[in-house]
């Protein structure tokens, strides 16, 4: 299996179109966000990956996410895939993480224990100044 995208979004849509073919619509894709309030605080942001399925595959797998911040793994996140082969498919990911300063964190995708890694970054920002 591929991982094809990997992105921290506000919504998912999925819809049909002409026939049996598919729409996945994403909105709100995003590296960034203000806080909504003042450190310490737990933030969860929704991160989607869209896996491919060769032909050839029994359509099995595990996808890890690891959530790092400066190396150190802070958060993880493991789901079994079932995707027919020859097709397409997604994976949400809501992963808490806890925020004591504002910075970065990056979720590294793979799938199995030996795929390549799809790095995602995101950064956690002050709140505006008149909130």
């Amino acid at each position: 299996m591929q991982i094809l995208a990997a992105l921290f979004i506000d919504e998912i849509d999925v819809r049909q179109v002409e026939g049996p073919a598919t729409r996945i619509d994403l909105k709100g894709i995003q590296f960034s966000a203000a806080a909504p309030t003042p450190l310490p605080l737990t933030w969860a942001p929704h991160l989607v990956v869209i896996i491919h399925a060769p032909d050839d595959s029994d359509g099995n797998d595990v996808l890890e996410v690891i959530y790092r911040r400066d190396g150190e793994q802070i958060a993880r996140n493991v789901q079994v895939l079932q995707i027919e082969p020859g097709k397409f498919s997604y994976q949400l990911v809501r992963g808490e993480i806890d925020f004591e300063d504002y910075g970065n964190v990056v979720a590294e995708c793979r799938i199995g224990p030996d795929g390549p890694i799809t790095s995602v970054p995101y950064t956690l920002m002050p709140p505006p100044a008149d909130a």
